[in-house]
């Protein structure tokens, strides 16, 4: 391709980029296709002779966009996902132009260093011990298994037993601690591990899904041997924090590694406001938290942050001949993660934390909250609607009269397209989940949401 059609080719994406963008306010906040239409659309029979690259751009942008969901509108509220903010696609558009394996540090330099100072900048973000490592994954999903595999192993090896080496088979037993209400993706990275996702230790939590200390204190009482705790900041439906000083301490006098699934709530300690919620996580030997999220970067950014080097690097290291070492002293990206090959995500990391600055990354999580609460007690003043969480964050926990009523409010919501948010089972109730942290929402968004959320109920309510 000669550099007039290159230039034809991206510029035309831009266009659309931009055009796309700029419509995101007045989006109907779902996806017009079903799956089983986008499917048909997306039909691709193996031709003989290939299709020219605009046609095959417009293509994918005409089967694409009836599907697409509206996540980086304004009124998104379905799930916690941040809106790509465009310093960080566009920052995104040259990592994947620039094509760079973030493998090891030879063949990439720029995107190693990219990632070590982003991984700096980070662990300053939220002033946790400067001597951690970072690895940077998918999201937090293995983010999480990432602590857990050096938990695991490293907790294993106090014991005598070297996993690396041996695997599990005959391993002194790891009991596996954890409140009621943990998120899925913990339990997912326990099945990945080999230490079972029915085997770990529940532990009872308050009201607003909160591990209780006494319990947790009770309970760890009664293990023995290695011993991995998992806390929350940011519980899915809430939004609350587990109370970190007195676990951390009680776990950490019993010799057990403590880890933080950190997906969202971790940002707390980003601005002042919300700090005090996580007071004392810094003492955990691990913490898993999303670039996708308050970072407002692309997908897919996660980051795997550990306290204990060498423990982080045995767990996730790849070695071969034809590979660089770091015996130079430079980074291996691929040290901290399970990928040997994957995107250089230290490049929209470095992007988005340049163009945001400490104060402005403060500011917008604390007005996300402000915007949650501003939800809350808009939806809590209509008669048969109820709050049914403490909005300490930027999650609102919302029921609708029963589980019939709720179900048919939320889809009414989701059919009306206005705004996008979900539902869920809660504590044996279906409830509505309103997650706040796009980038570009604001009360003007808040207050149609909420219109459309009445509009919705009252309908239903009849």
């Amino acid at each position: 391709m000669d550099k007039t059609a290159l230039e034809t080719l991206y510029a035309n994406i831009a266009h659309y980029a931009a055009q796309r963008r700029a419509e995101d306010g007045e989006r109907i906040h779902r996806p017009i296709a079903s799956y089983p239409e986008q499917v048909e659309r997306f039909r691709l029979p193996v031709q003989d002779e290939g299709v020219p690259a605009d046609q095959v751009m417009r293509e994918l942008i005409d089967h694409a966009e009836p599907g697409l969901a509206a996540i980086t509108g304004p009124r998104f509220h379905g799930w916690v996902m941040g809106g790509s903010n465009p310093v960080g696609v566009a920052a995104d558009w040259l990592t994947g132009l620039w094509g760079q394996n973030a493998g090891n540090h030879l063949a990439t330099p720029s995107a190693a260093a990219a990632e070590e100072q982003a991984a700096n900048a980070l662990l300053e973000l939220f002033d946790l011990p400067r001597e951690c490592s970072v690895g940077f994954t998918t999201g937090a999903t293995m983010a999480n298994f990432t602590c857990l595999a050096a938990a695991r192993n490293e907790v294993l090896r106090k014991a005598g037993w070297d996993v690396e080496a041996d695997g599990l088979f005959g391993a002194p037993e790891i009991t596996v601690l954890l409140g009621e209400e943990a998120h899925s993706t913990v339990f997912a990275a326990l099945k990945y591990l080999g230490l079972g996702q029915s085997r770990v230790v529940r532990v009872a939590v308050d009201h607003n899904g909160a591990i209780l200390p006494e319990a947790f204190k009770m309970t760890l009482g009664g293990a023995s041997g290695p011993i991995i705790a998992i806390v929350q900041a940011g519980q899915i439906n809430t939004g609350a924090f587990d109370p970190f000083e007195p676990i951390i301490a009680a776990a950490h006098a019993k010799g057990a590694w403590v880890h933080v699934d950190g997906a969202f709530g971790l940002w707390a300690r980003a601005t002042p406001d919300r700090a005090h919620l996580a007071k004392g996580i810094d003492e955990a030997d691990s913490w898993a938290v999303d670039g996708h999220k308050w970072l407002q970067t692309p997908y897919d950014c996660g980051y795997a942050i550990v306290r204990h080097v060498e423990a982080h690097q045995r767990a996730m290291q790849i070695s071969a001949s034809y590979l660089p070492g770091a015996g130079d002293g430079g980074r291996n990206p691929s040290d901290y993660t399970p990928e040997l090959s994957r995107r250089a995500r230290g490049f929209a990391t470095w992007a988005m934390i340049r163009h945001l600055g400490r104060r402005r990354i403060a500011e917008m999580i604390s007005r996300h909250c402000a915007l949650a609460r501003r939800f809350a007690d808009k939806l809590g003043a209509e008669p048969g609607v109820e709050i049914m969480n403490d909005v300490v964050l930027n999650q609102v926990v919302v029921r609708f009269g029963d589980d019939d009523r709720t179900r048919k409010t939320i889809a009414r919501i989701q059919s009306d397209g206005v705004c996008f948010t979900g539902g869920a089972q809660w504590r044996g109730a279906w409830v509505m989940r309103i997650s706040v942290i796009g980038e570009a929402t604001t009360e003007a968004d808040v207050d149609r949401s909420v219109e459309a959320m009445i509009a919705a109920w009252r309908a239903v309510r009849g």
